[in-house]
């Protein structure tokens, strides 16, 4: 007979993963070592997906949508508020996130 899961223990450790796979990304993309960080990125939202998990709001605005590389302003990205809205450009495929 199988073991039975628990999904908010599972809900759980997969934000605890997210949440360092995030700081990781962080680091990496600062030491300016894209491609990590943009596995690290795409791995936390892989966990998110299996696990039905919500990216965490702070999270959100972290990396861009389209190429999935993780956003330091003045490094790869471009942030300019206009107009009572806040502009997040991804300098690294041009995408736009408001």
């Amino acid at each position: 007979m199988p073991k039975r899961r628990h999904r908010g223990q599972e809900r759980r450790i997969a934000l605890e993963r997210i949440g360092i796979l995030f700081e990781l990304a962080e680091r990496e993309a600062i030491q300016r070592h894209a491609d990590r960080a943009r596995r690290y990125v795409d791995l936390a939202r892989r966990i998110g997906m299996r696990y039905n998990v919500r990216m965490p709001a702070a999270f959100k605005r972290r990396f861009c949508k389209s190429c999935h590389a993780y956003l330091v302003p003045s490094l790869n990205s471009r942030v300019r508020v206009g107009r009572g809205h806040l502009v997040i450009t991804c300098t690294a495929c041009g995408a736009v996130q408001r």
